[in-house]
This record gives C-alpha cells, sequence and structure tokens, in this order.
C-alpha cells in the first residue's frame, strides 16, 4: 500500500469494515465517527441485553432485544448525521460476507468474542489481501495486534489457548479445586437432572438399595412426591455417592477422604419439612429464584451448609414446579438465575463434603460462565488503540505498526506496553500452507471423525473440500446435488482406509474452504494405539498451532488440554534468542512485575483456577496474548 500524504487524507478516504458492535465495537464506533471516518460498515449478529447497559452506552433500555449493529448506527448518526454506516444483522460466517465482499474495504477491524469468528475473518482478509487489526480485553487487560498478509504474522501464527478440560476421575471422584465442584455440577448433575436424556453422563444412577436395577435414580416417578424426590436426589449424590467413592481404599491412601453429607445432617428437621423454603417469602417474581423464595439477597455472601441445602432443594422444587416443560432440554445459562443458583449449591455441598473452600453465587457464576466481568474504561483505551493503528495501516507507515498491550500494573511505568509485529511464521498452515501431520488409526477411525474433531474443530473450516489424490470424498456446501450427498453421507461412515480413495500411511489429503478460500495439506501417520486420557481423541495434529498437550500451572501441577501440537511444555522462561541486534528484551523483562506475568499467564489459558479460557461477561473479546510469555518467542520493546 503506497504511503498517503496524511492522516486526514487516509482516513477520509478509507472504507472500514468493524466487525462486532459490543463492548468494544461501541467504543470503536464512537472513536471512528469522531477521528473523521466517513464510509463505515458493521456486522454484529447478537441483540441487546440487559446485561450490555452497564458498559455499551450507545444502548439504552428501551433498546433490549434489538439489533446492536443497526441501534449502534443509529445512536452515532445522532452526533455525526453526515457519514455513512452500514449496518448488518447477521453472523460474519453468511456466505455472502465472501472474499469479494471483504475485498472493497481498506482495513477490517475485529472487535469480537470468540475464536472461530476470528480466525475465519482472519482467512478472509488473507484470501482478500486487506489488512486485519485485531483486539480484545478482558477486565483492566487488553491488547490489539495488526495483521498485514506477507509482512507481519496472521492472527493463527501463533498458538491459541482452548478450554481445559479435567480428567473424568477427577470431577467424579477427587475434586481438589472448587472449579472441579462446579464442573461436576454444572455438566455431570444439571445436565444429568434437565438436560438431553440421551446424553451419555457419569453419574452413578444406581439406588443404595437396588444397585444392580435398571431403574435410573434421577428418574421420578409419576406419583413420587416432589419434596420426596428432592431429598432422595440429595442423598443421593452427596451422600450415597460417596460412601461408594469410599469403598475404593486404595484412592484415599494419600488424599484426605471426603464425608458423606445427608439432609438430615444438613438441616434442621422442621427444615426438612419445609423442604428448604422460608414461609416468610413468596417467590411471586415471573422468573422462578430460589434465594427469593428463602429471602438470601445478597449475591457476594457465602452461604453455609445449611442454607446452600436449602437453595438447592428450592431450586430443584421450582425447576418441576415452575419450568418442567423445559426439563430434558435445558442447557447450563450463566444468565439463567436458577440454574445459577442451583449449580452454586451442589457446587458449594459438594465442595464441603471434600474440604474445599466455599464461594459466594457472586464467585461462583464467574467460575461457571468463564466471567471476568468488563471494564468500561478498557474497552474504551482499546478502541483508541486500534484507530490509532488502523491510520497507520491506511497510511502504509509498516513500520510503526504496534501491538500493543494494555496492562493492569505499571511495567517501567507504562501501563500501554508497545511492541513491534513478528513477521510471518514458515510453519503457520494458514498463511503459509506449511503441510500438516496427522496420527491417526487408518483402520479404525471413520472420516467423520476426522472432520468433526480435526478439519472443523481444530482447524476451523466451515465448508471443507476433501481430496485424496484426484478423488474427491467430500464436499459440504448448498449447491449439492441428491446423489453427491448420498455418496458423500456413505464416505463419512466409512473408516479411512476403506473410502474410494484408501487413506493409509503416507497418504496426502488435501482439505480446502472454498468459502475462507483456505488450502492445506495434511499427511497421514497410521498408528495404533493412543494414550486414551492424554489423546481422547485418538488422533494427534501435528503442526497445527494449537496449544501443548499439558501446561504446568503456577503450582506446578499438570493439566490436560483437549487438543494437542508439536508446541513444546513451557519452561517458566523466554529465551532471548536476539542478542545480535540488540534491540529485543525478554517478555518477562518487559513486563517487570509478577502481577503483570502472571496475568499474561491467566490471559494465555493456564491458569490453575479456571477449567476454560477467560472469557469476558459477554462479548468484549476473548483476549488471547500471541504466545505464551514463557515461551522462546520475541518481541521488541519500542
Amino acid at each position: 500500500m503506497a504511503a498517503v500524504a496524511s492522516s486526514e487524507e487516509a482516513v477520509k478516504a478509507s472504507k472500514v469494515l468493524m466487525v462486532g458492535a459490543g463492548g468494544i465495537g461501541c467504543e470503536l464506533l464512537k472513536t471512528l465517527a469522531l477521528s473523521g471516518f466517513s464510509d463505515i460498515h458493521i456486522i454484529d449478529l447478537d441483540t441487546i441485553e440487559v446485561s450490555n447497559l452497564n458498559r455499551q452506552f450507545l444502548f439504552r433500555q428501551s433498546h433490549v432485544g434489538q439489533s446492536k449493529a443497526k441501534v449502534a448506527r443509529d445512536a452515532v448518526l445522532k452526533f455525526r448525521p453526515n457519514i455513512n454506516i452500514n449496518p448488518y444483522h447477521a453472523n460474519v460466517k453468511d456466505s455472502h460476507f465472501n472474499v469479494d465482499f471483504f475485498k472493497q474495504f481498506n482495513v477490517v477491524l475485529n472487535g469480537l468474542d470468540n475464536l472461530d469468528a476470528r480466525r475465519h475473518v482472519n482467512r478472509l482478509c488473507l484470501a482478500a489481501d486487506v489488512p486485519l487489526v485485531e483486539s480484545g480485553t478482558t477486565g483492566f487487560l487488553g491488547q490489539v495486534t495488526v495483521h498485514v498478509k506477507g509482512k507481519t504474522e496472521c492472527y493463527e501464527c501463533q498458538p491459541k489457548p482452548v478450554p481445559k478440560s479435567y480428567p473424568v476421575c477427577t470431577i467424579t471422584n477427587t475434586p481438589s479445586k472448587f472449579v472441579h465442584c462446579i464442573v461436576w455440577a454444572k455438566d455431570l448433575l444439571f445436565a444429568k437432572l434437565f438436560g438431553d436424556k440421551k446424553q451419555d453422563n457419569d453419574l452413578n444412577v444406581h439406588s443404595k438399595d437396588d444397585t444392580s436395577s435398571k431403574t435410573d435414580v434421577f428418574e421420578r416417578s409419576v406419583d413420587e412426591d416432589l419434596e420426596q424426590y428432592t431429598q432422595r436426589i440429595y442423598d443421593h449424590v452427596f451422600g450415597y455417592n460417596i460412601e461408594v467413592a469410599l469403598d475404593n481404599k486404595e484412592t484415599w491412601k494419600n488424599r484426605r477422604k471426603p464425608n458423606p453429607i445427608y439432609i438430615r445432617d444438613a438441616l434442621p428437621e422442621d427444615a426438612v419439612q419445609q423442604n428448604g423454603r422460608s414461609q416468610d417469602h413468596v417467590n411471586e417474581e415471573q422468573d422462578p429464584s430460589a434465594m427469593v423464595s428463602l429471602g438470601l439477597r445478597n449475591t457476594q455472601e457465602i452461604w453455609s451448609l445449611a442454607d446452600n441445602s436449602r437453595v438447592f432443594l428450592e431450586a430443584l422444587k421450582l425447576f418441576f414446579d415452575k419450568r418442567e416443560k423445559e426439563i430434558g432440554s435445558l442447557i447450563f445459562d450463566k444468565d439463567d438465575q436458577l440454574a445459577v443458583e442451583f449449580v452454586t449449591a451442589a457446587a458449594n455441598i459438594r465442595a464441603s463434603s471434600f474440604g474445599i473452600p466455599l464461594h459466594s453465587l457472586f464467585e461462583a457464576k464467574g467460575v461457571a460462565g468463564n466471567i471476568v466481568h468488563a471494564v468500561a474504561t478498557t474497552n474504551a483505551i482499546i478502541a483508541g488503540l486500534i484507530v490509532i493503528e488502523a491510520i497507520k495501516v491506511l497510511k502504509g507507515d509498516y513500520q510503526d505498526y504496534r501491538m500493543t498491550y494494555c496492562l493492569e500494573h505499571p511495567a517501567r511505568k507504562m501501563l500501554l506496553m508497545p511492541v513491534e509485529p513478528f513477521e510471518p511464521s514458515k510453519s503457520c498452515y494458514v498463511c503459509s500452507e506449511t503441510p500438516l501431520v496427522l496420527e491417526v488409526n487408518t483402520k479404525t477411525t471413520k472420516l467423520r471423525e476426522v472432520i468433526e474433531k480435526v478439519i472443523k474443530g481444530k482447524l476451523g473450516m466451515n465448508l471443507p473440500l476433501i481430496m485424496v489424490g484426484a478423488t474427491l470424498v467430500f464436499e459440504d456446501g448448498e449447491d449439492l446435488e441428491e446423489d453427491e450427498i448420498a455418496n458423500y453421507a456413505l464416505n463419512l461412515e466409512k473408516v479411512l482406509a476403506e473410502l474410494p480413495a484408501p487413506v493409509l500411511n503416507g497418504t496426502m489429503v488435501t482439505v480446502e474452504d472454498l468459502h475462507q478460500e483456505l488450502k492445506c495439506s495434511i499427511n497421514i501417520k497410521h498408528r495404533d494405539e493412543f494414550d486414551e486420557e492424554k489423546e481422547p481423541d485418538r488422533m494427534v495434529l501435528v503442526g497445527w498451532s494449537g496449544p501443548v498437550d499439558k501446561q504446568t500451572t503456577s503450582n506446578g501441577e499438570t493439566k490436560s488440554v483437549p487438543s494437542s501440537s508439536n508446541t513444546e511444555d513451557v519452561d517458566g522462561t523466554a529465551e532471548d534468542i536476539s542478542a545480535t541486534s540488540g534491540m529485543k528484551r525478554k517478555l518477562n523483562e518487559i513486563l517487570e512485575t509478577k502481577e503483570n506475568f502472571d496475568a499474561l499467564e491467566n490471559l494465555s489459558g493456564v491458569d490453575s483456577s479456571s477449567a476454560q479460557v477467560v472469557e469476558d461477561d459477554n462479548d468484549d473479546g476473548l483476549l488471547m496474548f500471541d504466545e505464551d510469555p514463557r515461551q522462546s518467542k520475541k518481541k521488541r520493546l519500542q
């Protein structure tokens, strides 16, 4: 891009695409308009919720339920009526937002809240040869990065953290952290009681009276009294199931034994008779709440075991009393008050049994919903930095591009830390077309599994086309003939070695997404055996810029994560490989303080206190630093 004479000219001549009109997006649109940009397009799928109003200042109570993109446009036009703003209430992954659509813009500015959409936009920008300015915030932390094809690394050149997972045996039998109890309450107990009954679940469903019975103890008989049922569930999950776990003496040789908790132990008899309900409070609210029924108001108060037991019983009863039609189809939602109350109470009762400190509903909701509460000031700072980098891009000031980190604690007396971008990674399969290697058992693995877990799950392709040599074995799209769809459906259920063009050890598979205009090659390496705990997918993708197989937390404990790559384990240091230039610094030296280093650690997805990558409480973006600060990559401090 040729340099433009001035910033003002560059801004006036530009056509800008914004993706996301949430926390960052509102601030960004306002700042673009006030900075002289006059042709702005916005894509956002979301509608406005009440929880957005505390920081997304273009929205008001009357706007709840309306399109974010359209309301943001109308709000800005009130103070900048002469500029052009085109809103799209749509998903950026829709087919009409293709490469040709992206080519009309001079720069794309992201304010997204998920990895999948970020990767999709990154690929479209590469295919259209349009610069991308990426961003994210989490609490007081934020970052802005610049991605220009052929000049800087693309968004996918560096590994991105993904949700952590814990072994099922830890969750079901030996929890040691509160997050383990939350995962148990949310993903096992809540799902078992209120979710899809056909889904597999690792909870013990056999009663104390008859362990050989095929009857599911969680099923409520037609004539069973609701109070009797809620108490029976309580005693089963917190009492009998703990006793079953204690039968395995070997497990508890070097661990603290849990204490079974029965309803008679947690509540006085008169409270049990009332099923936990306070007679002084009646829940007349439209949305049922156990807290309201019991007269509990403070969400930051840590409830006693008795109060948690009351909330558990009351919440369970309210689901059957007030929301029975939803049972069987419910999925945990952090914005569902009754669901949060149930999960908080269940997690705390289980924590009490295992000697784990209890948490307030406010804290438990944060863990269950992976929430770091948004800070409006951080969004405003990041929006300003996005515009600064966008102007540099429009002027063609390549040497001045900066990736800027917004820190919670000062480093070198600075809260904003600018560093130079990396060059494109030669090993990136997205922008450098480097072949990948897939280790897989070709004799037992079906094509469907490879597509779901690798091609769509890890590589992020939406409409993949798969070639083995000159043979097309699968294609996904809307314009296929019926016979083609039937033929590909048959291939999906075949193991790799039995496809029309067999996929064996040494086979090269070509995968392409025509929408993203992304193409990559995968070398197949046959493997007979896999570690069921470390490699649950029974597939290992090498060369993919995903997280490491295991990550060591600050206390030295190793956690498994649900993916594999060829990235080496981190060692707590950032090796300086650029002594000759004298300009680069170790990132941990740049950050100086332990607080900043820990903050980066959390944002890199290795925080031991969270089961998943931390997201903010709505849509201000998932902040993912483009490297773990303890790995050997460096950035130059300017």
